[in-house]
């Protein structure tokens, strides 16, 4: 069900603790840690804690936690004194979503070029 923990959700599994991650930053609905396979300098993850499949079903579905999703990469580019970067969520699997719950990816640390793929 949309906003439970899935047993098969490797991000709810890092929520409850189950499956260990470098975190920088969490509050009450959010959990932002290290990307295991970074692409650029500075690269976190910054999902929900509740369990949406995409960005797209968590803006419709609980809005105030995708805005908070959206705060919580701003304050992880402050932690990280990123002058720029760049927030990222990948839709589908023909875009690179490769964990279907909602994440937003905060690159930084280097030029980024663009088109980005």
């Amino acid at each position: 069900m949309t906003g439970e923990p899935q047993d098969d959700c490797l991000f709810c599994k890092i929520v409850a603790g189950q499956i260990p991650a470098t975190i920088v930053r969490e509050t009450e609905t959010t959990l932002a840690f290290r990307d295991i396979n970074p692409q650029a300098p500075t690269h976190v993850l910054v999902i929900p804690k509740a369990h949406y499949k995409n960005g797209a079903e968590l803006a419709a579905g609980a809005p105030q936690i995708a805005a908070d999703v959206l705060a919580a990469t701003q304050a992880v580019a402050d932690d990280e004194k990123l002058d720029s970067y760049r927030t990222v969520f990948n839709t589908g699997a023909g875009a690179g979503q490769t964990v279907w719950h909602a994440h937003a990816h905060v690159l930084g640390g280097r030029g980024l070029e663009w088109p980005p793929g």
